[in-house]
């Protein structure tokens, strides 16, 4: 069974789309919580986080920080078997 990803964007982040193509690219299905103008969503990413800046993206229970933490697994080939792809 493949982990719930979730990530907090915001439309006009640059990191959130490289993000989203990453995902995207492998297949993955995500749930996007767009954050702007929405104060109750933002302070949950905040919650969950401890940051403050987007994208926050999770897999699972795991808090794997933004997009270059993702792209830093990736790199490494340790995001793969997190998203339950190997």
């Amino acid at each position: 069974m493949k982990p719930k990803v979730v990530m907090y964007t915001t439309t006009i982040c640059p990191y959130c789309h490289r993000a989203k193509r990453l995902l995207d690219s492998k297949g993955v299905r995500y749930e996007e919580r767009h954050i702007e103008g929405n104060s109750a969503r933002m302070r949950e990413m905040m919650e969950r986080s401890k940051r403050r800046t987007v994208p926050q993206i999770f897999i699972g229970d795991l808090h794997v920080g933004g997009y270059d933490d993702m792209a830093a697994l990736d790199a490494r080939g340790e995001l793969d078997p997190l998203l339950g792809l190997k």
